[in-house]
């Protein structure tokens, strides 16, 4: 049986929309929400959900679950580097999986702020004729990537845990 809506390919940036939703919220974002959103509207064909691997039990039960809902999860390591920052980003991995699972599909969805991705959702939207949905904590979106998406979905109340 075909579905009458059209197609999707989600992507998240999972530590973007972790860390935007505690500063902006401080709360998590609620993904169980989330997906009966875009469930709702689309045919969900694809969902990525981009993460760094830290090996530890309370991560891992969070990956599970978003396994669960129904997000292929991706893991990069985390790298501690000798000056003490961090190194663990997934823009290059997030922009070659939408170039092509997004062009398969009638709607690409990112959870982002990371103004990066305005290229992304420009080519998307321009050059692929899709429509591009931003999910994000609106004060901290890159304005850059607000205009460059098709549709902005500020983070609200409704997608929050508690």
């Amino acid at each position: 049986m075909t579905s009458s809506k059209p197609t999707a390919a989600i992507f998240v940036d999972v530590q973007n929309i972790y860390y935007t939703c505690r500063e902006s919220h401080r709360r998590n974002f609620d993904y169980n929400a989330f997906w009966r959103e875009v469930s709702n509207q689309y045919d969900i064909q694809h969902a990525f959900a981009y993460a760094i691997d830290r090996g530890d039990a309370k991560q891992m039960e969070f990956q599970n679950i978003l396994r669960a809902i129904g997000f292929e999860v991706k893991l990069k390591p985390f790298i501690q580097r000798a000056d003490g920052s961090a190194k663990g980003d997934w823009d290059v991995g997030i922009t070659l999986d939408a170039i092509e699972y997004g062009s398969q599909t009638d709607a690409t969805i990112l959870l982002s702020g990371d103004g990066d991705f305005d290229l992304l959702a420009k080519k998307l939207r321009d050059e692929k004729g899709k429509r591009v949905e931003v999910y994000s904590c609106e004060k901290l979106t890159a304005a850059s990537l607000i205009n460059a998406a098709s549709y902005f979905r500020a983070i609200d109340d409704t997608l929050l845990l508690g």
